[in-house]
């Protein structure tokens, strides 16, 4: 018996599961068993389309063999090496290969790479470098972290202080003198919108607001998500992030996109960075790193940041930071391999030739009953959905519940519903997930 033929009846009591209800999932699982391609197939054997690239990583789609035979090779030949004062190769010839597609534009490119092991990482470790970069260059009192309301990145204490998700922050200290901009989503004026809104570049304005507030000299970095994700598919209005790099370039101040989401092409270029043409001064990235097949991620730096900490004797470590899997070996294969099925199969780039019909789509849910906003860009929607009086998020997670049990997995936020298929997705899957969708919706109470 393997792991795939176990019997669909596991005790549950041992596994506390992250971000879930846990009594509420345990007293009716949903149990996956196996994926390929598009699809999923539960344990009572039923094909579930995935909506979401599984969390917003399989971007190649499920069961890629030559992302598997890549891993088994490298385990097979050397399954862990330290980082820490030694070396090996696929390292390095995984960041030779990102750097090769580093987002920015040509001469330009954030060619530096650091690797950690998730997004939550790779976000403590670009606020950790942006801090320590302004202390070589002698800017010692900017060691205040500027996130944005509505944001998400990740669950470190570094990445809760910087998120704008109440329920992250609830019970958890965060770190003294982080700050936050007001958020872009602005319901009355950009509902259903297909691309970036027209309105709202002016938001960017709220940082001259903390600059005023804080000082300048005391604000180190500020860090955004080009398209916020996890709030449920903020998209930024049109201008709005070239007045963002406007303003940290006034004031000193780094500038680093949360690409965790939109790295990768998820929007028709490898990153969100080369999609709206603004530059920042670092990049964080994991999920579609490695097509979600082991976890990793990776900070991509200027060559003005990276440079800025090689001084001093050569002898000395220039950032006290790494993990004990950075640079994994295994994930480095998974890595590799998953840039040549991109490069391969032009998966950076589909999303643009497929943008169009998707956001016709997923529009054409408009009319349908509890829908108060649809918003598209690149092979991402999100569909806002009227809240319950007193219970915000529930009609959702039904209508979530009602498409798993309908052969569709999509993901809510609140009461927000987000789509992220597989970049391998067909135009035909867009009807299928607009019918089981549209069905659920007008199910719902």
């Amino acid at each position: 018996m393997d792991a795939h033929n176990k019997p669909n009846t596991p005790v549950l009591d041992s596994y506390w599961m992250p971000f879930t209800a846990n009594r509420q999932f345990k007293a009716a699982p949903r149990l996956l068993a196996s994926a390929e391609g598009m699809h999923y197939t539960s344990v009572d054997g039923r094909r579930i389309l995935d909506g979401t690239a599984g969390l917003w990583c399989v971007n190649a789609g499920h069961g890629r063999r030559q992302i598997a035979a890549a891993v088994e090779r490298q385990l097979s030949t050397m399954d862990f090496a330290p980082s820490f004062q030694m070396g090996h190769p696929i390292a390095f010839d995984f960041a030779q290969r990102l750097a090769e597609i580093a987002p920015g534009p040509a001469g330009a490119k954030l060619d530096r790479v650091f690797f950690t092991g998730s997004g939550s990482e790779s976000v403590d470790t670009a606020l950790k470098i942006a801090l320590a970069y302004q202390r070589s260059i002698g800017q010692g009192t900017r060691t205040r972290l500027i996130g944005r309301e509505r944001g998400y990145h990740g669950v470190g204490f570094g990445g809760i202080s910087v998120g704008g998700i109440l329920n992250n922050r609830r019970v958890f200290p965060q770190l003294p003198g982080s700050d936050h901009l007001r958020h872009t989503h602005d319901l009355a004026k950009n509902a259903f919108v297909k691309g970036q809104p027209e309105y709202g570049a002016e938001l960017a304005d709220d940082l001259e607001r903390l600059v005023a507030l804080h000082g300048a000299e005391t604000i180190a970095a500020c860090i955004v998500e080009p398209v916020a994700g996890s709030t449920g598919v903020l998209i930024p209005p049109k201008g709005y992030l070239e007045r963002l790099r406007a303003i940290c370039d006034k004031h000193g101040i780094l500038l680093i996109f949360d690409e965790v989401i939109t790295g990768f092409g998820r929007l028709g270029a490898a990153f969100a960075t080369d999609y709206f043409g603004v530059t920042p001064d670092l990049v964080t990235t994991a999920k579609g790193l490695t097509n979600g097949a082991i976890p990793m991620g990776a900070v991509f730096a200027s060559r003005n940041v990276h440079d800025a900490l090689m001084q001093g004797p050569e002898s000395q470590i220039e950032l006290f930071h790494g993990y004990t899997y950075s640079g994994h070996p295994a994930a480095c294969a998974a890595g590799i391999a998953t840039l040549d099925i991109y490069r391969d199969e032009g998966l950076m780039t589909r999303a643009a030739g497929l943008q169009e019909d998707w956001h016709e789509a997923m529009h054409s849910l408009k009319d349908l009953p509890h829908v108060i906003d649809i918003r598209t860009i690149g092979l991402i929607a999100g569909i806002e959905l009227k809240s319950r009086d007193g219970a915000p998020g529930a009609r959702a997670y039904d209508v979530f519940v009602d498409c798993f049990e309908k052969g569709l997995l999509i993901r809510v936020t609140g009461d927000i519903i987000a789509f992220s298929p597989p970049l391998i997705v067909e135009k035909q899957q867009f009807g299928e997930i607009v019918s089981i969708l549209g069905d659920a919706l007008k199910r719902v109470k």
